[in-house]
C-alpha cells in the first residue's frame, strides 16, 4: 500500500468520529458513537476485478437512541476507475448477505483523494422501461472539491490533516500552510502528542513543505504570534527546530556583525584610528582590521 494510502486509513482509523463529524453532520447526528469497534479486514473476492481485495476501514457503531448496530465502510480511492461503482455495489452486497441479519443500516462512504477528481459517480442502477430493478446510491466525499477556507477556524483534527488535500491554487499554498499552523496551535493540549504527530505527518505528506519556504514561513508565523514562540517550537519536530533557531542564531550574528561594521565605518569618517576604536568598542586590533577589509 502506498504511503499516503496507509497514512489516510491510519488518520480515518483514528479520527472516525471527527471525520463524520466534518464531511457527513448529517449521518452524525444518527450515530451513538459510545460503541464503535474496527472489524477485521473483510477478503472479499472482487467479480469485478477477478481478484481478491480487502475492504479499506470497516466500523461498527450504533443508532443514537435505540439498541441497533450499523456498519460503515470506508473506502478511499485516489484514482479514476470506471468500475468503482460497481466494485462498491459488490462490496455492499457481500456485507449484507453477511451482516443483514444483525446490523439495520450499511453505509458504504467513498472519498475520492486523488487531484482533480470531480463530479465522480456515486450511483449504479439497473431498470427495465417501466420498472426500475435496483438503485444503489453510496456517500461520497470528493476532497479537491472542498475549499480549503470553510475549514480554517475548526478544531477538528481532521480538517488540520486534509487542508493541503484540498482545492486550493498555487499562490493559495503559503496562505494555506499558515492557516494550518495557526490549526495546530490551537489544537495543542486537547490532542496527546501521538495523535498530533499523526496529524502533522499526515499534512506534511500532502503539502510536500520545501525546506526554505517552510523556514520563511515558520519566521512568518512566529512573527505574528511571538506570544507562542515557545508553544511554536515545541509542535516543530527536533530537526525542523533545530533548523529555525540556528537560523535566529545566525540572523542575530549577521545583525550585529553588520552593526558593528557600520559603526567601525562611522568612527573611521570621524577620524578614529583602528587602535582607538578597538579600545573603545572593546575589540580585537584584527577584527576592527576585518571589518575594514570586509567593508572594502
Amino acid at each position: 500500500m502506498a504511503p499516503h494510502d496507509e497514512a489516510f486509513k491510519k488518520l480515518l482509523q483514528t479520527f472516525f468520529k471527527e471525520f463524520i463529524q466534518l464531511f457527513f453532520p448529517e449521518l452524525d447526528e444518527w450515530i451513538d458513537y459510545s460503541h464503535t469497534r474496527l472489524l477485521m479486514q473483510e477478503l472479499l473476492v472482487d467479480i469485478v476485478g477477478a481478484e481478491a481485495r480487502q475492504l479499506d476501514l470497516l466500523i461498527e457503531t450504533k443508532l443514537k437512541g435505540q439498541d441497533a448496530y450499523i456498519l460503515i465502510h470506508l473506502e478511499p480511492q485516489s484514482y479514476r476507475d470506471p468500475k468503482f461503482v460497481e466494485r462498491m455495489y459488490i462490496y455492499f452486497s457481500r456485507l449484507f448477505e453477511k451482516y443483514r441479519a444483525d446490523h439495520r443500516l450499511i453505509v458504504p462512504i467513498a472519498i475520492f483523494t486523488g487531484d482533480g477528481m470531480k463530479n465522480e459517480p456515486d450511483t449504479l442502477s439497473m431498470a427495465l422501461p417501466w420498472h426500475e430493478i435496483f438503485r444503489f446510491r453510496m456517500l461520497k466525499l470528493e476532497l479537491g472539491q472542498q475549499d480549503w477556507r470553510r475549514f480554517i477556524d475548526s478544531d477538528n483534527p481532521v480538517a488540520a490533516a486534509l487542508l493541503a488535500k484540498m482545492g486550493y491554487n498555487k499562490k493559495d499554498r503559503r496562505s494555506l500552510r499558515l492557516a494550518y499552523l495557526s490549526m495546530l496551535l490551537r489544537m495543542k493540549g486537547k490532542l496527546d502528542s501521538a495523535r498530533l504527530a499523526l496529524v502533522r505527518s499526515i499534512a506534511d505528506l500532502y503539502y510536500g513543505p520545501d525546506a526554505n519556504e517552510e523556514k520563511s514561513i515558520m519566521h512568518e508565523f512566529v512573527s505574528m504570534h511571538p506570544e507562542e514562540e515557545e508553544t511554536i517550537m515545541e509542535l516543530m519536530p527536533a530537526w525542523e527546530r533545530w533548523g529555525y533557531e540556528r537560523g535566529i542564531k545566525e540572523g542575530i550574528e549577521q545583525g550585529k556583525k553588520a552593526l558593528q561594521e557600520a559603526t567601525i565605518g562611522r568612527m573611521r569618517s570621524r577620524g578614529f584610528s583602528d587602535s582607538e576604536i578597538a579600545d573603545l568598542l572593546g575589540l580585537l586590533p584584527e577584527e576592527v582590521g576585518r571589518a575594514n577589509s570586509d567593508a572594502t
